[in-house]
Parts: structure tokens; C-alpha cells; sequence
């Protein structure tokens, strides 16, 4: 098993993801290096916050040019929530365009005028259940949702949700008045909407996979 470095560009629950991935037996580092992260063999991007400020620090520091690197060099990478959001093309949150590894926006949830339930609130915050696309199924993509009990459920903090226009690119789907992207992967690199580090046995298992990779 390879170490996993953990991108710290400032904004991120970084110790609740060094916590987890400690507890499943990885070794693990944090660091704002370009440097480290472009020699990396596992990486996640964490994110916690506005799209744009997370750009302009990916930028600024040099990082978004190590992550570019360690992608092409086929490294596996793993964005978690704003994480997954900045692989997007660009957001509705800010003017800043995303990393864009996938053919995918970021919207803000919005439900005026569906006809869906008032109990519907903004952030979608809590657990919920994802769906593994079906076209996915027992194929090598999976494999970060293997083993992984049934019902898969995660915890979620959310007020914007991706957009895929390759629906070849989704990983999972979640419902929340009505079906969104709760997973995306293409290659080795992939992002998930929900947070593993706050999904207990779940969120344990997640990322036991990527160690595995």
C-alpha cells in the first residue's frame, strides 16, 4: 500500500480525513508541497467552502500545477466534496474556472417551481443513500465502492451539487428531490460529494478501497 498525501491548499477538514485514513492503517501526510504532491502515487483533495477561494488558492500556491502533473503521471486521486466540485469545469459559485478533468458544472441546488416537498432544505445536509450506475457495475471503476455494506449510506454537507454531461463519467447518483451526481471517476481519478470521513463504517470502507488501489 502506497501513502496518501492529503493536498492542504487551506481549506479542508484535514485532520477528520488524517484521523480515518490512520485508523484503517495508511500511512499518511499533509502538505502544501507542489513538489510532494507531484511525486505522489495516492492523493486526496479535500474541500471545505467557496469554489472560487478554493481555485484561487489551488492557483496561487502552485499546487493546481502539481495536480495537473501527478493526474497525467495516472497517480489515483480523490476529491471529497468542494474537492470532487473543483474537478468540474467551473461552478455557478464564483467566476473561477474548475480544473476541469471532467466534462461537468457545479449548479446550485434549486428546487423553486418542481413541486417538490417544503421539507426540502438547502444545504442538503445528512445522511442519505447513493446508487452505483448500473453501466459501472462489477467493472474496475467500482472498485472504490466495493465492500461497502447495503444500503450504501454517507453523510452529506451541501449547497451545490455537479452537473455531468458524460454520463459515462458517473460513479453514483444520490436522491434529494431529485436524482444528482453523488460520485464521479474517470481513470484513476474521482470525487464524491459526501464525506467518508463522517460516514462511519461506511466512509471506512471508502477509503480502505483507495488505500487498496
Amino acid at each position: 500500500m502506497n501513502k496518501i498525501l492529503i493536498a492542504d491548499y487551506g481549506m479542508g477538514n484535514l485532520g477528520s480525513i488524517k484521523n480515518m485514513l490512520k485508523r484503517i492503517g495508511a500511512e499518511v501526510e499533509i502538505t502544501s508541497s507542489p513538489k510532494a504532491i507531484s511525486e505522489c502515487k495516492k492523493l486526496i483533495l479535500p474541500g471545505v467552502g467557496a469554489f472560487d477561494v478554493a481555485m484561487d488558492k489551488i492557483n496561487s500556491s502552485g499546487i493546481g500545477e502539481a495536480l495537473n502533473h501527478v493526474r497525467k503521471e495516472g497517480s489515483h486521486i480523490l476529491g471529497i466534496c468542494l474537492g470532487m466540485q473543483l474537478l468540474t469545469l467551473h461552478s455557478e459559485e464564483g467566476d473561477c474556472e474548475g480544473l476541469g478533468w471532467f466534462n461537468a458544472t457545479t449548479v446550485k441546488f434549486n428546487f423553486d417551481g418542481k413541486g417538490l416537498s417544503e421539507d426540502l432544505k438547502i444545504p442538503h445536509m445528512g445522511w442519505n443513500r447513493i446508487s452505483i450506475n448500473p453501466a459501472f457495475e462489477g467493472k474496475e471503476q467500482v472498485k472504490i465502492l466495493q465492500n461497502i455494506p447495503d444500503p450504501k449510506r454517507f453523510y452529506f454537507v451541501h449547497s451545490y451539487r455537479v452537473v455531468a454531461s458524460s454520463p459515462d463519467e458517473v460513479l453514483c447518483t444520490t436522491m434529494y428531490g431529485e436524482e444528482f451526481v453523488s460520485g464521479i471517476q474517470k481513470n484513476n481519478t474521482m470525487g464524491v460529494q459526501f464525506h467518508p470521513e463522517k460516514s462511519h463504517k461506511y466512509g471506512m470502507a471508502l477509503l480502505t478501497n483507495f488505500l487498496r488501489l
